[in-house]
């Protein structure tokens, strides 16, 4: 029994989703934690759970489509994305099978490059020099409401939940900051606009999301895990512009920042190292991106489509109402795929990403 009550806990907290992988503007999101199946596990009506996430990442490596372009960071013009985030969550317990959650993130983002500011060309940068950008402050709200379809009491060995939910436009979408200009003398000046999507806390539209999650139990030690949401944007475009003002608009279908959907999918194994000391493995692939095109509504503007595909390996230590849970998803393929605009243009646009990210989430129930 321990090892079930460890088994179904280990599933709860692994349910986070934090994403965001470099230049592809995957928002940092997790799917809501659910009600359990009993006073150990899971929730009761009337419980609250508070959690805070975890991530860390360090992107630099170029890719157009699924090739990667090494030739940037030997000649140092590829661009560097560090982010930080952390995902604060509330969750309430209506019933043993419903549940209601709301979360918000808190970003602090730094972007390193030499091509927004003087240029890559040693012509208009003899020293090759780069410059950062910040965007830093709370993302963008989630309220999700997550039903067991099983009943928990009869089924603890194995259950999924179904979720729905909104993404509310709390997160600045139009950061602006300070980009290095060079004057045909070489003196510096300095002008104002939104920094790079990528790095922006919000997009500026109102998210419908759809989450599942669920277990099943395998062997005495061994259960299964998968997890999942598709949050669509039906906003076309934003107001935060894609074009300096120093610079003439030549495309009108990129000049604002596009409003995307975004995706993330999960499945692995959950192992029982000890039931009496609470520790818990997991080994898993995940998969995270951004489409070219939305489901519903347009998908005009400036977009970095793409996906990463990871092998996640994972630590949990749970007690009677606290659990951590680490993991180290390593991507082994990224891949930047056409956006609307290259469709039409004939072009391919690339992406940077990074080698892998760090995750950690802390819950407490009470």
């Amino acid at each position: 029994m321990k090892k079930i009550i460890l088994s179904l806990l280990f599933v709860g907290v692994i349910s986070s989703v934090v994403l965001g992988q470099g230049c592809v503007a995957v928002r940092h999101m997790s799917c809501s934690v659910g009600t359990g199946a009993n006073s150990n596990s899971m929730m009761h009506p009337g419980q609250w759970q508070v959690s805070m996430g975890f991530r860390s990442l360090h992107s630099y490596k170029h890719f157009v489509g699924a090739d990667y372009q090494p030739q940037r960071e030997a000649a140092g013009t590829n661009v560097i994305n560090d982010q930080q985030a952390f995902d604060f969550g509330v969750t309430y317990s209506i019933t043993d099978r419903l549940s209601v959650a709301l979360n918000l993130p808190l970003a602090f983002n730094d972007r390193s490059s030499m091509y927004e500011h003087y240029g890559n060309a040693v012509s208009g940068n003899p020293e090759q020099k780069r410059f950062k950008t910040k965007a830093n402050g709370i993302g963008d709200a989630r309220i999700t409401a997550s039903y067991w379809m099983l009943d928990p009491i009869k089924h603890m060995k194995g259950n999924f939940s179904l979720g729905l939910g909104l993404k509310l436009p709390t997160g600045d979408w139009n950061v602006q900051d300070q980009f290095h200009r060079r004057k045909s003398d070489g003196t510096d000046y300095t002008i104002t606009k939104a920094v790079d999507q990528s790095i922006q806390l919000g997009d500026g539209g109102v998210g419908i999301n759809l989450e599942v999650q669920g277990y099943q139990q395998l062997f005495s030690r061994t259960s299964l895990y998968y997890n999942g949401f598709y949050m669509s944007n039906p906003q076309n475009v934003n107001t935060a512009s894609n074009v300096a003002p120093d610079k003439t608009v030549t495309d009108e279908m990129v000049h604002y920042m596009s409003v995307a959907d975004q995706y993330a999918g999960r499945l692995g194994l959950n192992y029982i190292v000890s039931a009496k000391a609470g520790i818990g493995a997991s080994l898993g692939a995940r998969i995270e991106g951004i489409p070219a095109y939305d489901l519903i509504g347009g998908s005009d503007g400036f977009r970095r489509p793409g996906y990463i595909f990871s092998v996640e390996p994972g630590l949990s230590y749970s007690t009677a109402k606290n659990t951590l849970f680490v993991s180290v998803p390593v991507a082994t393929q990224r891949n930047r795929i056409k956006s609307a605009n290259d469709w039409v243009t004939g072009k391919h646009g690339d992406a940077a990403f990074a080698d892998y990210f760090i995750s950690a989430t802390l819950t407490h129930r009470f």
